[in-house]
């Protein structure tokens, strides 16, 4: 398998070398053996792979062949790599846990393997059973259980312990769920709603699978988005991680329900047209020794690396070491298994930054400067299995999605490899919500500089696609507070019903919230996220059961009953957001070219810009309307509202007469060929679009 060739460039094109992204950066230059180098070892990979493993194809396979595989005759083989191990036995309820009854063999890699014979044509291990695997480790000679590293299935049981146990997982075959729909084809635009199905529910409980499919599809499908990312699905013992301790890499969480029922979900997602993306974690892994990788055969690296390099020393986790040819396999492997067995669309990767420096990104701000990126504190191990991640799965799955989780602007990221880059798709916009919460807690509305926003939203690397968002999880979190939290605070419990005043504070934060999402979408990226809840502003931060909370579950929940209550405010947020998002589907601005921003007047708090032939207009000023507000827009003709953030039903006055007519005038104004007038209440926004397109 050879490097995928971008597209405008040929296979032996001096591009191929690595340097081809120096066209797209020409500030690159003084790093071209750099990028050579990389892309060299990324070329190794997978010339290494073709040798000894029949390609990158075959390689990525691996659960095919370790773990647990039933054959048509019933026979279950098992096998695990664990070579500093002396002595391997496999022992579960189908042995009666018998320390001796099935030793297993191992090979010259380190490999050990066992057949399990079949009983009347039907596997000896019954399904659902519990399973361990049972090693003699050198030093003490003594015996170590560990739960197999490839198993499918985990499952907990709180009151007896917090140690998982492992299951044989083997379904008979006319029980297995089908799926029904076909993967959505992949989206021009892509509008994701991060999500996370044990919080998915206003009761202070874990929610399931199944009520998410019943009760939340509807309401993303409603809002209008097209893809969901969902949290917290590769399993995890403790659930206050929000999903990033991961202990079973190939085993989906089950204490929101089966297997199955996490098919169902993705299944009737991609009935309704919305891609489902996984954000998978191979930053770090839980350091547990009982129940997840950490010392799995004895040792203290097999999967990780030795000593302090291994650790992670603000996550308390432990770091894998991505040069390992068996590590690599088991991490491309776990992809692959996601998106074939789940039906998974593609992934977020999780603490890319963490990945791809020896510094992890721990005690270091960057400043931008193209020295950090190509200094000592690069992991070009972490960047090269990056790269053949992205190589292996755009290959394989040509409608992939890949989304990088990266704080430092790492050039390249979204760039093939074939040019030197690392392959995904989109990269997160991560300075954007930074900002908002930088100035609600700093600034007064008064003195929020427009220069300042739209280089923000707008900062971004040339050719690599962004995805923008207000506010993730990150900003959901205990000790932080949602946008409207920030706006509002306590009046949001005494001032969100329409029978009580609306008060200067709620008419702001209303205002505001809808504003700062709607330029957000507008001028940030090539692709918007909102994080569940947010988008009708949820009222409380996110804290998971834990020691330090009484293990409440009060936080640990998403309201939506807020937004179903047609006498409280919430409903009107929601609204916004929803037709926000089904704007952006029928004009498509996300998959359009760069906005042109031709005013960002700091008097007057006003920004204008134009995206996919629409004209966005923002008046940011606390108090001051503004009447015949004179704008340049290039495209002459007659103009309407297609969005306001004043209309009443999202909370508005209904000062603005969306059934005006804006026409044109051929005079030259802030660099555009005509201007049109437009009436600005403060603290409202609008988008207008050529009337034949309405």
């Amino acid at each position: 398998m050879s490097v995928t060739t971008a597209p405008g460039t040929t296979a032996n094109s001096q591009a191929n070398d690595g340097t081809g992204i120096i066209e797209l950066d020409p500030y690159l230059e003084p790093y071209k053996e750099v990028l050579r180098s990389r892309y060299a070892k990324a070329e190794k990979w997978i010339k290494t792979l073709e040798e000894t493993e029949g390609g990158l194809e075959r390689f990525s396979r691996g659960y095919e062949r370790y773990g647990f595989n039933v054959r048509d005759n019933g026979d279950v083989i098992y096998r695990e790599w664990a070579p500093n191990a002396l002595r391997a036995y496999l022992i579960g309820d189908f042995n009666n846990w018998d320390r001796e009854a099935t030793p297993m063999k191992k090979n010259d890699f380190g490999v050990f393997e066992v057949t399990v014979p079949a009983k009347d044509g039907k596997p000896a291990i019954p399904h659902d059973s519990k399973i361990k695997v049972s090693f003699v480790v050198p030093n003490d000679h003594a015996r170590q259980e560990r739960i197999p590293a490839w198993i499918t299935r985990v499952t907990q049981d709180l009151s007896v312990s917090p140690v998982y146990d492992a299951r044989f997982w083997n379904p008979p075959k006319e029980e297995r769920y089908v799926f029904k729909n076909k993967r959505p084809p992949k989206p021009q635009s892509v509008r994701i709603y991060e999500a996370h199905v044990g919080i998915s529910s206003p009761e202070p409980r874990v929610a399931t699978y199944k009520e998410f499919t019943r009760n939340v599809l509807p309401r993303i499908h409603h809002l209008g988005y097209n893809v969901i990312q969902l949290m917290a699905i590769m399993e995890h013992a403790y659930y206050a991680s929000f999903g990033y301790q991961i202990n079973s890499f190939f085993a989906a969480s089950s204490r929101y329900g089966l297997p199955d029922d996490l098919k169902e979900l993705i299944d009737t997602a991609h009935g309704m047209g919305i891609t489902v993306l996984l954000d998978v974690v191979h930053s770090h892994a839980s350091k547990n020794v009982l129940d997840g990788l950490n010392q799995f055969d004895g040792s203290d690296h097999l999967y990780f690396h030795e000593g302090a390099k291994g650790r992670h020393e603000q996550w308390d986790s432990r770091l894998f070491n991505y040069g390992n040819h068996e590590v690599m396999r088991f991490l491309l492997s776990n992809l692959r298994f996601w998106m074939d067995e789940y039906q998974f669309d593609g992934f977020r990767f999780d603490g890319v930054t963490s990945m791809i420096y020896t510094h992890h990104g721990i005690g270091t701000g960057f400043s931008g400067g193209y020295h950090e990126y190509f200094g000592a504190g690069v992991d070009d191990e972490g960047l090269v299995y990056l790269a053949l991640a992205n190589e292996m799965l755009h290959k394989l799955y040509p409608e992939v999605i890949t989304i990088a989780e990266d704080v430092s602007g790492m050039p390249g990221l979204c760039v093939p490899l074939s040019l030197g880059g690392t392959g995904f798709d989109y990269r997160l916009a991560m300075a954007i919500p930074d900002l908002y919460i930088k100035w609600l807690k700093e600034k007064q509305d008064i003195d929020w500089d427009m220069g300042a926003l739209t280089y923000t939203l707008t900062n971004r690397r040339h050719g690599e696609k962004t995805i923008a968002y207000a506010e993730s999880h990150d900003q959901a979190l205990v000790g932080d507070k949602t946008l409207l939290f920030w706006l509002c605070d306590k009046e949001m419990y005494t001032n969100m019903s329409v029978l009580s005043e609306l008060t200067p504070v709620i008419n702001r934060g209303l205002a505001m919230h809808k504003m700062i999402r709607l330029i957000t979408h507008g001028l940030g990226g090539e692709g918007y996220l909102n994080f569940e809840g947010n988008e009708f502003g949820h009222p409380e931060w996110l804290d998971f059961p834990r020691e330090g909370n009484g293990n409440s579950f009060h936080y640990a929940r998403r309201q939506f009953n807020l937004v179903d209550d047609s006498l409280l405010r919430y409903r009107f947020l929601n609204e916004f957001d929803s037709k926000m998002q089904w704007t952006e589907q029928k004009y498509g601005w996300l998959h359009s070219p760069q906005a042109y921003v031709s005013l960002k007047h700091e008097g007057d708090k006003v920004v204008v810009f134009e995206r996919a032939g629409l004209l966005w207009i923002f008046n940011w000023h606390p108090s001051n309307s503004y009447t015949d507000y004179r704008v340049g827009v290039e495209q002459e003709g007659t103009y309407r509202i297609v969005l306001s953030t004043d209309s009443k039903a999202f909370g508005g006055h209904g000062n603005i007469d969306e059934s005006t007519r804006f026409f044109t005038t051929p005079f030259a104004w802030n660099e555009r060929k005509n201007f049109l007038q437009v009436y600005i209440p403060s603290r409202t926004a609008m988008i207008l679009a050529l009337e034949e397109t309405v």
